[in-house]
């Protein structure tokens, strides 16, 4: 483990959620193994899972004034098989992660990547290059667009894809250009509101807070993952019809699956209800989605008062991809770190990080700003808004490359599981211990995985 990256990495993100305020000492690392990457992929999963927990530990300080605080101490070994997976299945195969058609593909010009796991995307990929038998045929047919007009097609079809560019080229885009203006917490005050009459325990600090998961794939999920491991009572809402089934097992842990329609006035009548009782709103949809939904900052905030409102997005808040669809693996391709990557392997094809950084680390971000907003609001009364996005995570770490400093690898050992199985409705597995340690506060989920739908929208 490099820690003078380490170092650096928690500095900014300390920074950015704190501003001004005291510095937290760096975590005790433990168990110093990292993936072999041209990034700091291990400090950054170290650092920023360290740092939700490091804000557990300052909201307990609030409530608790007689508490020691002392470091966190992170298993760096840990935190990145996190950023892998959390759950093994033991009894069946672990579910693909990639419809057959996702991946790069080259272009007349240079690369491009699809992404098809949602059918919805698949089939808007399909309107614009055709169906194909397989993943050779549609290769073929790929090589004849030049990669940016390809991307903008799909895009304008309402599908996923990224061309690859260098770095060099993302900093002169307009996009690229917007996000590095951006900080990486975007924080508003809000107005205040009566401080909720309930006691803090120090083991399950969030216990009795209400979050709001209007989240998908992967970084919200983590983020509100981590809330419910900390006692939080977290209800996700899914849209009608909606399925993960790569994810339910990884993610749902802890939480309460719900299903409305908010196009229906039904439905949006029962989800301004459980707004107006809520503590957090948690949301990773595209920028203007809750807006046209006629969900905006402004009615949020006047439905729920006081509320932390926690939002993260794939591109940006500002700039002329705002409201894109984006996911990790095509931030990657379109900000430089795939090139980045093919340039320090020597490669011929797009390299990216080794697992999902972008995601996970973005996930344990917004939780250490929903965890702040909480503090926040403990001791001023005030609601936040706060904002991030996985271009700009990927922005801070574009900034601490790796070299050629190669390490041994993430080996996984038995004593890394939690004791006994976890029985999910699809089997049984084990999941990972918790990657951080805070004496007194453990991160455990009171419940397995769930599917959408399987309790009532209410509190």
């Amino acid at each position: 483990m490099d820690f003078q990256l380490a170092t650096s990495l928690w500095q900014q993100m300390q920074q950015g959620l704190r501003g001004n305020a005291a510095a937290w000492p760096v975590p005790d690392f433990v168990d110093c193994a990292t993936f072999s990457s041209a990034f700091a992929v291990s400090e950054l999963a170290a650092t920023s899972v360290g740092l939700a927990t490091q804000a557990s530990a300052a909201l307990i300080a609030t409530a608790h004034p007689l508490y020691r605080s002392r470091p966190v101490r992170v298993n760096v070994r840990l935190a990145s098989r996190w950023f892998q997976h959390s759950f093994i299945p033991l009894n069946r195969a672990a579910p693909a992660m990639w419809d057959a058609f996702a991946g790069d593909y080259r272009s007349r010009d240079g690369w491009i990547r699809l992404h098809t796991n949602a059918a919805h995307h698949r089939l808007a990929m399909e309107q614009v290059l055709g169906t194909h038998p397989d993943r050779t045929a549609l290769a073929q047919q790929v090589r004849q667009w030049r990669a940016g007009e390809l991307e903008q097609a799909i895009i304008d079809a309402g599908g996923c894809a990224a061309e690859m560019r260098s770095a060099a080229a993302w900093q002169q885009h307009p996009q690229g250009k917007a996000v590095r203006q951006e900080p990486l917490f975007d924080w508003r005050t809000t107005a205040a509101a009566p401080a909720p009459d309930r006691a803090l325990a120090e083991a399950r600090p969030l216990l009795g807070i209400k979050v709001l998961d209007l989240t998908r794939i992967i970084a919200g999920p983590v983020a509100t993952r981590f809330l419910a491991s900390l006692g939080a009572d977290v209800l996700r809402i899914d849209p009608p019809g909606w399925q993960e089934p790569t994810l339910d097992e990884e993610m749902s842990c802890g939480k309460r699956r719900a299903v409305l329609d908010l196009t229906r006035p039904a439905d949006r009548e029962q989800f301004t209800r459980l707004l107006r009782e809520a503590d957090v709103l948690v949301h990773g949809y595209r920028a203007d989605a809750l807006e046209r939904l006629g969900f905006d900052a402004a009615t949020r905030q006047r439905l729920a008062p006081g509320l932390v409102d926690a939002a993260l997005n794939a591109w940006g808040w500002q700039g002329p991809w705002r409201n894109r669809r984006g996911f990790d693996s095509l931030v990657q391709m379109g900000c430089g770190i795939a090139e980045q990557g093919m340039q320090w392997q020597q490669s011929d094809k797009p390299t990216p990080l080794p697992v999902q950084a972008l995601d996970h680390a973005s996930g344990y971000l917004l939780a250490a700003a929903v965890l702040e907003g909480l503090r926040r609001r403990m001791v001023s009364g005030h609601g936040s808004q706060v904002r991030l996005s996985l271009a700009r995570t990927a922005w801070l770490l574009q900034q601490h490359p790796c070299g050629q400093n190669q390490q041994s690898g993430i080996v996984p050992q038995v004593k890394d599981n939690l004791p006994g199985f976890e029985l999910t409705p699809w089997g049984f597995g084990v999941r990972l211990r918790a990657a951080a340690w805070l004496p007194g506060t453990p991160q455990l989920c009171a419940t397995p995985g769930c599917a959408p739908g399987t309790h009532p929208a209410a509190w």
